[in-house]
């Protein structure tokens, strides 16, 4: 492999970022071309410089290192380093081309280099690691979403969502001040918003059980949910079921 792989550090431990910046320093295969010591720098560089590869850790302050996938839009091979062990299994489900325990020794690491060089000789640059992370169940229903507006990014705490809507492949996420656009499924959300509290009651609509005001009939088997803002929001005959099993009546 002739050319260098174009490739980024996202670390938030300096030490961290040094000690593997020394070790890559004899590594032929790489060209570092930027560091990170946060998710949010993280995202930024990604997007803009769309390196080959991208040493990732899971672990950081403001978001995580999944929630950084969930916000890409250029999709590099990605390294995960981190020192916990619990999230290895799901490192290489979501298809990382490889794992980093901290600490690791150099020898290692040109490992996992090699392993990236030969998975993009054969499957190409790009990665679905971030489609992975965002279908991959989660053990704890969501506390947070992340979303990303232009060149900010926000961290929505799921207590203050109301309701979401289905908009094709993205979903549009209402609290009570303002809305976002987020790139996931109802399927998704369905799966990862803990279900005592937020209930499917559309294909098109999820909404947080403690802003229904009412449910009301206007038609032989048709109903409406109003919220306490006076919001109307469809609900289907599946639907309907849900919110009697959810609300118990």
């Amino acid at each position: 492999m002739s050319e260098k792989l174009r490739t980024i550090i996202v670390e938030d431990e300096e030490l961290a970022r040094n000690l593997m910046k020394s070790f890559l320093s004899d590594n032929d295969k790489i060209e570092i071309i930027a560091e990170c010591e946060n998710g949010f720098e993280g995202i930024k560089t990604i997007n803009e410089l769309k390196p080959d590869l991208v040493f990732l850790d899971i672990q950081m302050p403001k978001i995580t290192g999944f929630e950084l996938l969930e916000l890409l839009e250029h999709k590099p091979q990605i390294i995960f380093a981190t020192a916990y062990d619990q999230y290895a299994l799901k490192a290489f489900e979501f298809n990382a081309a490889d794992y980093l325990l901290k600490p690791y020794s150099k020898d290692r690491l040109f490992e996992a280099v090699d392993k990236v060089a030969e998975k993009i000789l054969k499957e190409g640059a790009t990665s679905d690691v971030a489609e992975n992370v965002s279908n991959f169940p989660k053990e704890e229903p969501l506390d947070r979403i992340v979303v990303k507006d232009r060149h900010k990014i926000h961290i929505i705490p799921v207590d203050q969502v109301r309701y979401i809507e289905s908009m094709d492949d993205y979903v549009m996420i209402y609290t009570k001040t303002s809305r976002h656009m987020k790139q996931k499924t109802m399927k998704y959300f369905e799966g990862a918003l803990d279900q005592r509290n937020f209930v499917r009651i559309h294909r098109s609509y999820i909404v947080k059980v403690d802003e229904i005001h009412e449910i009301q009939q206007y038609e032989k088997e048709s109903y409406v949910v109003i919220l306490h803002d006076k919001t109307k929001l469809k609900v289907s005959k599946t639907g309907y079921k849900n919110l009697k099993g959810v609300l118990n009546f």
